[in-house]
């Protein structure tokens, strides 16, 4: 779930740096008012923020791409921030802003080691108890001063009291230039909100292993990831931040992918990430990823996140979190690579490659500008 908003005597390292001259891990937090024609209800809540950081090594894969986690994780960060900071900007219950769920976000440009990422977020509509919040990456050449957007994405937030972590605060509104953007901003909630309840039914999916699998089957590339959740993984409150799953999701995704191509590979989109529950410290998480769906040059990875609260005999095992990762192949110049076809054997297999398909035609088709393809 998301982390509670730093401040500058408490902020992580890398996220705010006073030191002068260029240190080998910079950033800036700049709060921005009034951004985009959107105000917040007072002026000292900014509308919207930036953050950066210069990406480092352990922040990229051995060919130099950064790991779309690390971006995701960046991304998640900048929307904890300013959505915590506006559901207290009214006298009342303090709360921190938890993470439910990021919309479908495509990586345009790969960002590479010595870049900085400039992640800039800004709040575009509230509901009476969730935020959405819009965030923009750009990575720039600091050598050369060239920026480019690399990321775009959309994060729904809910303000959790720091009282009782369960009880779910209302959200104080945002003041709109234009009666069209809180209009707009409705029918995205409602769309996420059904597509939210839609995901419910994977609850009791669980990939299986299997013995001596053969090469470009599902099994064959399915990948699990078995991780303790501590505390340097959890807010104040004791459950794990939004960007820490959503990173794990993407190093297994990754996993998946490079076991089935066995070439450089890197993330290029993410579906809606759902988080269902909070993971909270203590548990034990099962990160599992499975191929669903291969194109001529892409993967459709599934992964599902699995919590098992160990130390709590009251409660069973569930489902926190469940996403869609794509990632393409490259050669070493960074060129687009055919993918091995995926070689569904169950019945199952062949229900989600379908499934998949459809998912990928669909998001073609809106590429091209044309209409969705009707089921």
């Amino acid at each position: 779930m998301a982390p509670p908003p730093p401040s500058p005597s408490m902020a992580p390292p890398g996220l705010i740096h006073s030191a002068p001259g260029l240190p080998d891990t910079c950033a800036l937090f700049q709060p921005l008012v009034a951004a985009a024609g959107m105000s917040g209800p007072a002026a000292e809540t900014p509308s919207a923020i930036q953050i950066c950081r210069i990406m480092r090594p352990d922040d990229a894969n051995v060919a130099g791409n950064v790991h779309g986690g690390t971006i995701l994780k960046m991304i998640e960060e900048a929307g904890a921030i300013i959505s915590t900071r506006h559901c207290n900007s009214q006298n009342g219950e303090r709360c921190v802003a938890a993470l439910a769920r990021v919309e479908r976000t495509d990586f345009l440009s790969p960002m590479c080691i010595g870049e900085v990422a400039h992640v800039s977020a800004e709040i575009t509509y509230t509901s009476k108890h969730s935020v959405e919040v819009q965030v923009n990456v750009m990575s720039e050449n600091i050598l050369t001063g060239t920026k480019k957007l690399t990321n775009k994405a959309t994060l729904w937030y809910v303000p959790l009291s720091l009282k009782n972590v369960d009880k779910v605060l209302e959200v104080p509104p945002v003041v709109y230039s234009r009666q069209e953007q809180e209009e707009e901003g409705r029918k995205r909630y409602e769309a996420q909100k059904l597509e939210r309840m839609e995901t419910k039914w994977r609850n009791g999916d669980i990939v299986q292993p299997v013995l001596n699998p053969e090469p470009n089957t599902v099994s064959y590339s399915q990948s699990s990831l078995i991780h303790l959740v501590g505390p340097s993984d959890c807010t104040l409150h004791g459950f794990v931040h939004g960007g820490v799953t959503m990173k794990l999701m993407d190093e297994v995704a990754g996993i998946v992918a490079a076991r089935h191509c066995k070439t450089n590979i890197v993330t290029a989109s993410v579906d809606a990430i759902n988080f269902h529950d909070k993971i909270r410290k203590g548990c034990v998480i099962t990160i599992s990823g499975r191929m669903t769906f291969t194109s001529n040059k892409s993967m459709e990875i599934e992964v599902l996140v699995d919590a098992d609260p160990v130390v709590d005999n009251s409660q069973k095992r569930y489902r926190a979190a469940s996403a869609f990762f794509t990632y393409v192949s490259l050669s070493q110049e960074g060129k687009s690579l055919p993918v091995p076809q995926l070689v569904p054997e169950t019945e199952d297999e062949k229900k989600r490659f379908e499934e998949g398909k459809g998912r990928y035609l669909q998001m073609k088709a809106k590429r091209q500008g044309r209409a969705e393809p009707q089921p």
